[in-house]
């Protein structure tokens, strides 16, 4: 067991979307709320625009911040690809949140492979899918970069974390130059309904 009454959150996407800010955003407003947290990164060529993971636990008491295959209760994806390449950590009718968004990775830019079809069909089949234009609310509000917190805002939503301070765990995470944007930018996606 590595958590007890906890949540196992994954959260992917490519470099430079924001996972990490998302991942320590999450993981302040939990612990602001008591929980215990354990929060893990990945990187991998994230500076080239290479998959990037992170793992948040929460719960009473937390063992190990290392979610194992098909022990995620929740995927947070920023890309439709990066939700496919992960998908094997979620548990079987556990949730998965995507961007409805494609990063084209090297092969498929260069011409030699197609980007994958279908990948929301094979998806909801073994998961609850919930689908969410993130990165298109980011750029009505102005800047693409704040769809983390769009993303964020949804996670709130969907799994009833709206007693947490996230005004706090914000402005504890943000700099104080795009604290507004990024304030209206988890009010954008909690009030979607994906």
């Amino acid at each position: 067991m590595t958590t007890q009454n906890g949540k196992s959150i994954l959260i992917c996407g490519v470099g430079g979307q924001g996972t990490i800010l998302m991942s320590k955003t999450l993981t302040a407003g939990l612990v602001q709320a008591g929980y215990d947290v354990k929060m893990s990164e990945v990187h991998g060529m994230a500076q080239r625009g290479g998959s990037v993971s992170t793992q948040v636990r929460y719960g009473e008491k937390v063992y190990s911040p290392i979610i194992g295959r098909g022990e995620a209760d929740v995927l947070i994806a920023f890309e439709k690809l990066e939700a496919a390449r992960y998908s094997d950590l979620l548990k079987p009718g556990g949730t998965a949140l995507v961007n409805d968004y494609e990063v084209m990775p090297l092969p498929v830019s260069s011409g030699v492979a197609d980007y994958p079809q279908n990948l929301y069909e094979e998806m909801g089949r073994a998961f609850d899918l919930r689908v969410i234009p993130a990165s298109d609310i980011a750029k009505s509000l102005g800047n693409i970069r704040c769809t983390n917190i769009v993303l964020l805002g949804a996670l709130v939503r969907a799994f009833g974390l709206e007693s947490i301070d996230w005004n706090a765990a914000l402005t504890e995470s943000v700099p104080p130059k795009v604290l507004t944007l990024n304030l209206a930018a988890f009010e954008a996606g909690y009030r979607f309904e994906a």
